[in-house]
């Protein structure tokens, strides 16, 4: 008895303190489940009329694309299905900026340049990651009451189990009669719906602190049987010397070659090398509306000679189980990795823990009003 009246205390305790911010996380969660969908209803400049003609090569984008924002650099260009527009990206980590030019992929044409740091969804993403402070801090601060709230899981649990099989009628379903009080009604609200919840906010959870904490990562992929590193490094490329034969155009021809192996790949990214010393990354994605299946490639910028890396962002065919997981871990937490069904999935289970703070702290309230009335 005594064990279980401390964990309630433990219980309350923890969610007296992180009740708010765990509302924040699942609220902004709903919010931001279906993000790609309405943008892709609301943004028309994200589609280009399909012709029947060739898209421009990588080369002829970029110049383009450096006259819209001469000041910054050019991390990626990005080709799309032959409906979709094609992205320059502009990314740098500091001083922090990013950008995304869509462009007509078969004739040039700049479609529209988005600030990707403001708007409605960057907002959102803000929120559920950095609580809307500073970025060093809000995602250590999320990544500590995200530690919380899988104390509160576990504790939660605890609780919940029942003593006897009569009691456990009372844990799986709602047993309301006529005349039932709304403190009861509010109980079994929590203690019921956290229960369907659980396991899925435990994957919402350790899905979230991969991303929250570095060393949750690096212990994570370990215990999952994980052997290689999770700090993404591109490959040197060696400049060579005068004499040395350089291949001519190696951006465009590295894009062709990507062509020629994915021929029926939903999207294809190249990157141009920012330094003399970097090599040209590449990837491909089968699928649209998940990134766990990319392959990515990486080539020389002198010779397109192929380089192998030792991280997990290299080709998927030699990704074992443990790096398949650790990619998958945004279509994860983002309910994308079982396509829509699975996003509407995670909105209604973000929705119900998003109740639960509510009805917990209505629970605490009832009773603390009780205590008072009485005295």
């Amino acid at each position: 008895m005594n064990f279980k009246k401390n964990i309630r205390k433990i219980h309350l305790w923890l969610g007296l303190t992180s009740g708010t911010v765990v509302f924040i996380l699942a609220i902004t969660g709903c919010l931001y489940a279906f993000q790609e969908e309405i943008q892709n209803l609301t943004q028309e400049y994200r589609f280009a009329e399909k012709q029947n003609a060739p898209f421009l090569p990588p080369s002829q984008l970029q110049k383009i694309v450096v006259k819209e924002l001469p000041a910054k650099k050019l991390h990626a260009i990005k080709y799309n299905e032959p409906h979709k527009a094609a992205e320059a990206i502009f990314y740098n980590y500091e001083p922090f900026y990013h950008y995304t030019v869509y462009l007509n992929p078969y004739n040039g044409k700049v479609l529209e340049t988005v600030d990707m740091e403001k708007g409605f969804f960057r907002f959102i993403l803000d929120g559920h990651f950095y609580l809307w402070l500073p970025h060093e801090i809000g995602q250590t601060v999320v990544a500590s009451f995200t530690l919380i709230f899988i104390l509160m899981i576990i504790s939660g649990f605890i609780l919940w189990y029942p003593k006897n099989k009569k009691a456990a009628k009372q844990r799986f379903w709602f047993q309301w009669k006529e005349g039932l009080k709304w403190k009861r009604k509010n109980y079994d609200l929590h203690n019921i719906t956290g229960f369907y919840v659980m396991s899925i906010s435990l994957i919402f959870a350790i899905t979230g602190l991969v991303w929250g904490f570095p060393w949750f990562a690096y212990c994570y992929y370990k215990v999952i049987g994980g052997e290689k590193e999770l700090i993404y490094q591109d490959p040197v490329s060696v400049k060579p010397k005068a004499f040395d034969v350089k291949t001519a155009n190696p951006l465009d021809k590295a894009w062709v070659m990507m062509q020629m192996a994915y021929p029926a790949a939903k999207s294809i990214e190249v990157h141009p090398p920012e330094t003399d010393s970097m090599s040209i990354a590449a990837n491909a994605n089968p699928e649209t509306g998940t990134y766990w299946k990319i392959d990515y490639r990486y080539f020389d910028q002198y010779t397109l000679e192929e380089k192998q890396v030792n991280h997990i962002w290299g080709r998927f065919p030699e990704a074992n189980n443990s790096d398949k997981l650790m990619r998958m871990n945004y279509d994860i937490h983002t309910g994308a990795i079982m396509g829509l069904p699975g996003k509407i999935f995670a909105f209604l289970i973000s929705l119900l823990i998003a109740s639960l703070p509510v009805t917990g702290f209505l629970i605490w309230w009832g009773r603390k009003n009780k205590k008072g009335s009485r005295s």
